[in-house]
């Protein structure tokens, strides 16, 4: 008999962000395992975009229980700590549901860097909302150490994620191509620091910025060298991964960063921060270089084997993610 897992989550399933493509690939990888996947959305309940920050939605979610009891799942699985996950959980905790829960976005330090919100008083909200969680998803060992010394319980899973090689991979790279870049991919937005990356001072090479969000039209006009695409999927997206020279992974407070994984199965190192998401994600003069200053990381990783990147690279499956997920559920 099929087992169907619920995902209960505040992203719109046509959105472009890291959470959408983890849940895309976990389902597709479900499906082939003989489960079905429902999904509760802002969707299924009337919403609006949050004001100044319209990837939010602000759903009313009343008839939640309705919606519950009427998938009857197997087991469930609150994505996000939105409206709608905060309404899912009341739920289930209220009537003694089990489920689990995911960890997926630095609300705190996002939180004190968009609107100045003091991490003392966003840290004791997210260590409640995943309270009554039988087991709490996170993307690395480092997110598990950090979610531990901020009084989580002992219940949390380090849930890695994968690449399709499918798309992205190096037979898309064209060594005829004209002039050297270097690459950015990211919602464009004040919190990813993408001025780091603008801001480069790195003869040679042009700066390739690949995405969309509410900064596009501000940054445009600051920084006129900077060549912005646009959003990319697909193989668009992959084309230029495989040409450029280092791919720049300018933000700070990732959990995780697919893109990372991304570049580097098209053969690109990753030049970031030393800091949670690139410290899990890249191998220290393998696939990437890690430094406080990024142009002495882009130095590093022009000296890198392109193939031994791809090789180093293909630890990141989606089929390892989706049997740590598998395997976590709770009944």
């Amino acid at each position: 008999m099929t087992k169907t897992i619920l995902i209960i989550t505040d992203n719109l399933p046509d959105q472009i962000n890291g959470v959408v493509t983890t849940y895309k690939n976990i389902e597709a990888c479900a499906l082939l395992d003989g489960y079905s996947v429902v999904y509760l959305t802002p969707r299924d309940f009337r919403y609006f975009d949050c004001p100044g920050y319209n990837e939010v939605k602000i759903a009313c979610t009343w008839k939640m229980g309705e919606k519950i009891k009427a998938v009857g799942a197997d087991y469930i699985h609150i994505a996000t700590e939105g409206p709608v996950g905060l309404s899912a959980r009341k739920y289930l905790s209220k009537h003694n549901i089990r489920y689990n829960t995911a960890y997926h976005t630095k609300f705190p330090e996002g939180l004190r860097a968009l609107f100045g919100i003091p991490e003392a008083v966003t840290w004791p909200l997210v260590r409640w909302f995943h309270k009554h969680s039988g087991k709490v998803l996170t993307t690395t060992e480092t997110m598990k150490q950090d979610l531990l010394s901020h009084g989580f319980k002992d219940n949390i899973i380090s849930w890695t994620r994968g690449v399709d090689r499918e798309i992205f991979n190096s037979s898309h790279r064209n060594d005829n191509i004209n002039g050297k870049y270097l690459l950015c991919v990211s919602r464009v937005s004040k919190e990813k620091n993408l001025e780091e990356f603008f801001e480069l001072d790195y003869p040679g090479y042009l700066k390739v910025m690949v995405g969309d969000g509410p900064m596009l039209e501000t940054y445009k006009k600051k920084y006129p060298d900077v060549h912005f695409t646009g959003f990319k999927t697909g193989v668009d997206l992959a084309r230029y991964y495989a040409n450029a020279e280092v791919f720049v992974f300018p933000s700070q407070w990732e959990t995780f960063g697919i893109v990372m994984i991304e570049a580097m199965a098209c053969g690109t190192p990753v030049a970031a921060f030393p800091c949670d998401g690139p410290l899990d994600v890249i191998d220290q003069a393998e696939t990437g270089f890690m430094n406080e200053n990024l142009s002495d990381a882009i130095d590093g990783c022009l000296q890198l084997n392109r193939d031994r990147v791809i090789k180093s690279s293909q630890k990141w499956s989606w089929d390892n993610a989706w049997h740590t997920f598998k395997d976590n559920l709770i009944k």
